[in-house]
């Protein structure tokens, strides 16, 4: 899927997305600053998450509860130094266990990201819009 818009679309984008039924773990690509962070607020929202979201960018991981009881992890892995400061923190018992887990600088992490997952790489158009392509 493919989909060009602006971040005042944000929120028909995300429900475009989750329409689309992908893999609950999913690698958000993109430069700093292109929306990935918004974009997981809105994808949190549309699954029922009420409290605020933030991105956890000196945390790893925020821990959301959808209204229906599932979970939403975020995770800003982009301090980390190696694979094995993940794993320490357990990185793995959140990527299997089959709740969402929302992923910005995945690249950081390769070998330890689930073979199911669906990517969503954004980037920013001459015009100020974005490109994003869910796989």
């Amino acid at each position: 899927m493919k989909i060009i818009f602006s971040l005042e679309e944000i929120n028909e984008v995300a429900q475009k997305i989750i329409s689309e039924q992908p893999k609950k773990v999913i690698l958000f690509n993109g430069e700093m600053g292109v929306g990935k962070t918004t974009l997981i607020k809105e994808l949190s929202k549309i699954l029922g998450v009420t409290d605020a979201t933030s991105s956890p960018t000196f945390s790893l991981v925020n821990e959301y509860q959808a209204n229906d009881n599932q979970l939403v992890y975020h995770f800003d892995v982009y301090r980390l130094k190696s694979e094995s400061e993940a794993l320490d923190m357990g990185i793995d018992e959140y990527l299997y266990s089959g709740n969402w887990c929302f992923i910005e600088w995945a690249e950081k992490i390769p070998n330890l990201i689930p073979d199911e997952h669906s990517i969503i790489e954004i980037i920013t158009l001459p015009d100020g819009r974005r490109e994003l392509t869910l796989t």
